[in-house]
């Protein structure tokens, strides 16, 4: 377990809450607005947070008509962030279901460079049909072969970081040898879904290679987390479940070989903070009352796998509902969402209210004082070794949690007063990894 709280900001257009548009203090343009995320990125640093996250998908989320539903490439906006920002990580999500493993080694390998180090990549898996048909495929792979695919995908992804020495430059211009070549060699890889030859057109970068974070919480993905990620963000409602599943992946990690404390697990936490407890829960009302509960509805009723008209708003969900072996993206959420509602025996329009701030991870509204106990409280007891933190609102959300909770973590010393590291390796406590190559060529010399 840590002996810090790590601490990273999630980080979606005016907030996580469906209808934070809709308030009066919301920009309905800000996620097409650069100079928008470099002020939230400022905020983050000026809280000493771990990083900076964006999710991405090669699809259009949702209907337009509802919601700001277009976003910026996510690379892009941590390249714009990365100039103006000297330590907060920057992480952005990827796909390897539709990306190819050069290009997106390139990308990453250059905001890596850009930003002196602090690039993470979030890998996803991509689910759905309507994603599968942007790409001339009329649906998509099956949930475990799309796992087996991004498994060989970092596998290529990294040896091509690590086709470069890190003494490969010499830049002597005495000699006329800008770089050693034969400390820059092919990788020459042949494998079940990729060929690629190598080397990168980029020398091995800052951290050697971004940070990985991985945040599928279903078996496959639990597996692949265990193996392959550095960070996962996961969701949780309870905290016996987040105990759970930290034990879990923890338990897996180990018995892959691997130190459990490399892989840093950062649940999701969505809180609504006001002065008072008051203040906080009037807000989280005002947000549930701006839903649109009959969109919600139709996509609840997506995700169930049934007529819209079998989901009644006033009644609990019905009896027979598909279980996650049935269910080909997004398993372990609606799992998640299944239970929450049968747990607390909530009526559909309840369920919208609760999913409408963090499509499942755990929202709460109070004040500064009991958002970081309750942070305190799963990081003590093992539950988590930081959290995704999601303000509903932005950028006042993350304002008042960087302003009014970030003091008090820090005051009872559970979070840095200041940066110690300039890599986000660094920040999450994790060695910069050694070139497979050199390493393997060291190993030969000794036999």
């Amino acid at each position: 377990m840590s002996s810090h709280l790590h601490l990273n900001a999630f980080l979606m257009s005016v907030g996580h809450h469906e209808a934070a548009w809709r308030l009066p203090e919301s920009d309905p343009h800000a996620h097409i607005d650069i100079d928008h995320f470099v002020r939230l990125a400022k905020i983050a640093e000026r809280g000493k947070l771990d990083s900076i996250f964006f999710a991405d998908s090669p699809v259009l989320m949702g209907d337009p008509g509802r919601r700001p539903g277009g976003k910026l490439e996510p690379t892009v906006i941590l390249t714009a962030v990365a100039v103006q920002t000297s330590r907060i990580g920057l992480i952005a999500t990827a796909s390897t279901s539709y990306n190819d493993p050069y290009n997106l080694a390139r990308r990453f390998a250059s905001v890596d460079w850009v930003s002196n180090g602090r690039a993470g990549w979030n890998i996803v898996t991509t689910a759905g049909a309507d994603a599968a048909r942007n790409f001339g495929l009329d649906d998509t792979p099956d949930h475990r072969l799309r796992y087996e695919k991004a498994a060989e995908f970092v596998e290529v992804s990294t040896k091509l970081w690590d086709s470069w020495a890190d003494d490969a430059v010499v830049a002597d211009k005495e000699l006329g040898i800008h770089a050693d070549a034969d400390k820059v060699r092919k990788i020459d890889h042949r494998g079940e879904f990729f060929k690629v030859e190598g080397p990168l057109n980029v020398p091995r970068s800052p951290q050697g290679y971004p940070l990985l974070v991985q945040a599928g919480s279903s078996e496959d993905g639990k597996e692949f987390a265990a193996r392959h990620a550095e960070a996962v963000f996961t969701a949780q409602q309870t905290i016996e479940d987040a105990l759970a599943f930290y034990a879990d992946l923890k338990g897996r990690a180990r018995a892959l070989g691997r130190d459990p404390d490399t892989i840093k697990i950062l649940p999701g936490i969505v809180p609504v903070i006001g002065d008072t407890e008051e203040q906080a829960r009037a807000l989280d009302a005002e947000l549930t009352r701006l839903i649109s509960p009959e969109y919600a509805r139709q996509q609840l009723a997506e995700r169930f796998r049934l007529p819209v008209d079998d989901l009644d708003l006033d009644s609990e969900l019905p009896d027979v509902l598909p279980t996650e072996d049935d269910i080909e993206g997004a398993k372990s959420r609606f799992t998640l969402i299944v239970n929450l509602a049968r747990r607390e025996r909530l009526t559909l329009r309840q369920l919208i209210g609760r999913l409408g701030g963090g499509r499942g991870h755990r929202t709460f509204a109070g004040t500064p004082v009991q958002v970081a106990d309750t942070i305190e409280d799963w990081f003590r007891r093992g539950a988590a070794d930081g959290f995704n933190i999601m303000p509903a609102v932005l950028p006042s959300g993350l304002e008042r949690f960087v302003d009014q909770v970030v003091p008090i973590l820090q005051q009872r010393g559970l979070f840095r007063t200041e940066y110690t590291e300039t890599t986000l390796r660094g920040h999450y406590g994790l060695a910069r990894p050694v070139n497979q190559f050199e390493a393997a060529d060291a190993l030969v010399g000794t036999l």
